[in-house]
Formats: C-alpha cells, sequence, structure tokens
C-alpha cells in the first residue's frame, strides 16, 4: 500500500490525497495546487499523506 500512495503521490497527486482523505478541503487544495503546477501539488500530497 505503501508504494502504491507514493506511485499516485508523484503521478497524480489528487488522486493520492481523495483516496486517503475523501472529498474535503484537502482534496481541494490538492486539485488546487496542481493545476497551479504540478511540483506543488506532489509536495502537498507526500506533506498531506505523510509517506514516509
Amino acid at each position: 500500500m505503501i508504494m502504491l500512495t507514493i506511485i499516485l503521490n508523484i503521478l497524480l497527486p489528487p488522486l493520492a490525497v481523495f483516496m486517503k482523505h475523501g472529498l474535503g478541503m484537502t482534496f481541494l487544495i490538492s486539485l488546487l495546487l496542481t493545476a497551479l503546477g504540478w511540483i506543488p501539488g506532489v509536495i502537498h500530497a507526500f506533506i498531506v499523506n505523510g509517506t514516509r
């Protein structure tokens, strides 16, 4: 499960956040950051999902 989360954090950050936290403010922030730039979305996904 950790490897799937890491891969999704890199490829599709909003999907990774959605799978862990569902629809909510965290998902919307991730979607916005990914739309503004892929790198901010990836960083946010890693921070929010707490992947070690």
